[in-house]
């Protein structure tokens, strides 16, 4: 179980930071409004909307592969096994120790920081 969840934990990330990657690549709408004006960034590799295309949906297909890990992260997350009970049945067990007899029979110190009145 443990494998599963670290091949989709490092899928996931893959997949985060190659979509930061690719929205930081896009031009916004406002280039493309420059670019029909004449200005020099229409001249590219996949053409003048071809980047737009090939660049938003590798996006949304990477989106869409986060998500799904996401989901089956939050799965795996709440898978619990049958025979557990509750934290707290768990935590009822460990008892703290009793304390020895011994210091129960000394004579009980003053306490140091209690400010003492005399009587008058």
């Amino acid at each position: 179980m443990s494998f599963i969840v670290t091949i989709i934990l490092t899928v996931q990330m893959l997949s985060a930071l190659a979509m930061i990657g690719l929205i930081l690549v896009q031009h916004g709408k406002g280039a493309d409004m420059g670019a029909a004006f004449g200005s020099g960034g229409s001249g590219s590799l996949f053409g003048a909307s071809g980047s737009a295309n090939f660049l938003s949906r590798t996006t949304a297909i990477l989106a869409t592969v986060f998500f799904v890990c996401t989901l089956a992260l939050a799965y795996f997350g709440n898978l619990r096994p049958a025979s557990s009970g509750s934290v707290l049945e768990g935590a009822a067990v460990v008892a703290p120790a009793a304390a020895p007899a011994a210091a129960e029979s000394a004579p009980a110190a003053p306490a140091t920081g209690a400010a003492q009145i005399p009587a008058k």
